[in-house]
This record gives C-alpha cells, sequence and structure tokens, in this order.
C-alpha cells in the first residue's frame, strides 16, 4: 500500500511524462529536453575568443615581420582577418614610436658625419610615407585590404594634401642645419611633378636641391 505523498508524486510524474509525449514538438535524440538545455558561462566565452583574439594578432605581427624583412615575395593586399591590427598599428601610438625611432637614430647618424664641405655632402630622402603620409589615403582604401589602384592613388597625388610626418619633418630641418644638401626621390611619375612640389611646400618642406622623379 502506498502513501498519500507517493501516490500524488507518481501522479504528477505521469502527467509529466502525458504532457512531453503528447507534446507538438518533435524530440530528436540528438536534443536534450527543454529543461537541460546546456549554456556556457561567459567566462568561458570570452575566454575563448581573447584566445582567438591573441592568435590572429601574434599571426598578423608575424606576417607583418616578415614583409618588413622582406621575406615575402611580392603581395596585392594585406591578409583579410588582419585589417583590425593593420588600423590599429597605423592609428594608435604603436606607428607614431617606430617613426619617432627610426628618425631619432638617424640623427644621431647625421651628427656624427664630417662633411667635407665641397657641396657634394647630400641626404637623400625618399617623399611619400618618409616625408609625407598617405595615410589619409589609406584610411579611405581599407588600410591596405583593398587592392592598390594607381588611378586613385595620382587622384590623392593631385589634391596636392598629404600632411608631413612630423617626426622626419624635424629631421628633415636637422640635417639642413647640418649643411648636408637634399635630394628628394619618388617613385611618382614626372606628370606629378608640380602636384608634389606644392604639396612639399603646403606641408612646410623647403630648400631641397634635387627633386628627381619616375
Amino acid at each position: 500500500m502506498i502513501s498519500i505523498m507517493d501516490f500524488f508524486f507518481r501522479l504528477f510524474i505521469f502527467f509529466g511524462l502525458c504532457s512531453l509525449a503528447f507534446s507538438n514538438e518533435a524530440l530528436s535524440s540528438n536534443e536534450f529536453p527543454r529543461p537541460l538545455i546546456v549554456q556556457y558561462p561567459d567566462n568561458i566565452i570570452e575566454t575563448r575568443l581573447t584566445e582567438l583574439h591573441e592568435e590572429v594578432k601574434l599571426q598578423c605581427t608575424s606576417w607583418r615581420f616578415s614583409v618588413e624583412a622582406n621575406n615575402i615575395g611580392p603581395w596585392k593586399t594585406i591578409p583579410r582577418e588582419c585589417l583590425e591590427y593593420v588600423k590599429d598599428y597605423m592609428m594608435g601610438r604603436g606607428y607614431k614610436v617606430d617613426l619617432e625611432r627610426v628618425s631619432n637614430e638617424a640623427k644621431v647618424y647625421a651628427n656624427t658625419v664630417q662633411l667635407i664641405g665641397d657641396g657634394k655632402d647630400v641626404w637623400i630622402f625618399d617623399i611619400d610615407d618618409t616625408l609625407l603620409s598617405n595615410l589619409p589615403y589609406y584610411q579611405e582604401h581599407g588600410y591596405g585590404s583593398e587592392i592598390f589602384d594607381p588611378v586613385e592613388f595620382d587622384k590623392w597625388v593631385e589634391k596636392a594634401m598629404a600632411p608631413a610626418i612630423e617626426p622626419s619633418f624635424k629631421l628633415y630641418e636637422e640635417v639642413l642645419k647640418l649643411g648636408f644638401k637634399i635630394f628628394l626621390l619618388t617613385g611618382r611619375s614626372e606628370n606629378k611633378r608640380a602636384a608634389t612640389i606644392d604639396n612639399l611646400i603646403n606641408a612646410g618642406f623647403q630648400n631641397w636641391d634635387k627633386l628627381i622623379l619616375r
């Protein structure tokens, strides 16, 4: 003989099973009933996302190093997954620190050179992304994630709006003060000479001795 409590407990289980059996929702052998749905804690998901982010950052740093060391052959675009990495670098403190370090080291070297004084002591500067920054152009074109379009870039050059790279500008002035002649060398076409001169002057560069275009 069962107790009243046992009776009601069994009755509860019976109706529970009946409601499950006659439900309109078909149960799959691969699915848990709804009361048993497993949900990962947020901290586990966040940990896995952090690990993925760090792996992507590591791979993109490795790719960048190989490009800068010229160990990677010609490439048309940056890896798609590295877009945010490149953007963060270019727009953040890292790029500025690199520019400052390169310019400061060049300035130290310039001050160690004993000029002969025969007018043949020359310092050669590149223009694009050495003296003048094309970062505004690349901001509009995916930070290198788009295939380079020479026609669109020429339109940017004709605007003569590229700003000076500040650490390079300071190096430029230091080299002039030391007595070097300055030659400017660029892969820009000869038909971009006027726009290039305008841009250099607008950005504050003066008193160079020779401008060599392609």
